[in-house]
């Protein structure tokens, strides 16, 4: 690897993959920092928004003045403040994708999530990975990790998986589950964390060197 260049690994993955610990982990190896909810911060404090209204954002299917009509219709308009109403899920794509090219810009990284391998695709020193499991696999891993029941794992995962979907697509064009976006994807009920970890090593020299 060059030293001499500031790189750049995206992890993105499927919640209870694993991925954000083979991201740290990654990032251990490697010296560099790991950039997971250091953005969301920085939304949040952007958006004067709490992270549960900036993921309630993103997974937004309607514009907010459709979703805010319905909400008035059913009685239920209170709990939608002046400030959610205001930001848009594209409002938070392009402010997200501002944070994550300075912060690429200014060091070499690892960053989970985000929408990585879509907003640094011109990135010239870039490698991407994507991380998934079978949903087994990522209920037991969540349940294990957040201490929830089996129904609230499922119901989790299908939340956020949702949300994924929707704000990938909306504003990449493309599907998350798509193995053209990426340089490698891993299955992690194939191998475990460190092993997932040293195959991205493997191939750091022929992608960044």
């Amino acid at each position: 690897m060059r030293t001499d260049e500031k790189f750049v690994i995206t992890i993105n993955r499927e919640i209870g993959s694993g991925g954000c610990t083979i991201g740290r982990k990654l990032a251990e190896k490697l010296g560099v920092k790991f950039y997971n909810k250091t953005v969301l911060q920085k939304l949040v404090d952007h958006f004067e928004l709490s992270p549960e209204q900036i993921d309630r954002i993103k997974a937004r299917k309607k514009n907010w003045w459709t979703e805010l009509s319905e909400l008035v219709a059913t009685g239920m308009a209170p709990g939608f403040s002046d400030k959610l109403s205001e930001v848009t899920s594209r409002d938070l794509f392009e402010k997200e994708s501002e944070i994550i090219r300075e912060i690429t810009d200014a060091e070499s990284c690892v960053i989970a999530g985000r929408s990585g391998f879509f907003i640094l695709k011109d990135h010239p020193n870039k490698l991407s990975v994507y991380v998934h499991a079978p949903l087994e696999k990522r209920v037991a891993r969540v349940m294990r990790k957040q201490n929830l029941s089996e129904e609230e794992a499922r119901a989790l995962i299908a939340r956020i998986d949702e949300g994924r979907d929707n704000y990938t697509k909306a504003f990449t064009g493309s599907s998350r589950y798509d193995v053209h976006n990426y340089d490698l994807v891993l299955n992690t009920d194939k191998i475990d964390e460190d092993e997932a970890v040293e195959t991205i090593l493997a191939l750091i020299p022929k992608t960044v060197d």
